[in-house]
């Protein structure tokens, strides 16, 4: 079982309720490994959600204890969503956030990906 910060991982959340079907989402892409949806508070013209269909609430997590063939998949799924959604030619941003100091709302990895204008620097300085 995946843990963080020494909690199990925790059924309860969103993304663990979408994968079970209990939330609605407006679905991108879905296949054995992933699930891709449209966020509901768009951060960018393009802001799609890619999640694994797996309790892993981290990349550490996800890296350290998902199957090989799930990992692959779930990455094969990434690069698929950009590519179905023509964002290749502009460009877009993979963003993924890790716990507290990264501002990890949802405790089970998701990928964000933005696209659509220019997304400017990745982090301001301060």
């Amino acid at each position: 079982m995946s843990v963080k910060n020494g909690a199990p991982y925790d059924e309860g959340n969103i993304f663990a309720r979408i994968l079970r079907g209990e939330i609605p989402a407006r679905p991108v892409y879905e296949d054995e490994h992933a699930f891709a949806f449209h966020d509901i508070n768009p951060q960018a013209p393009h802001h799609v959600l890619v999640i694994p269909k797996g309790p892993y609430v981290s990349m550490a997590d996800f890296t350290a204890n998902a199957p090989d063939a799930l990992v692959v998949g779930f990455w094969r799924a990434v690069g698929k969503v950009a590519r179905e959604l023509g964002l290749e030619e502009d460009g877009y941003r993979i963003l993924a956030n890790a716990g507290t100091n990264a501002h990890q709302e949802v405790p089970h990895l998701h990928v964000h990906i933005f696209a659509g204008r220019p997304l400017g620097p990745m982090l301001m300085q301060g």
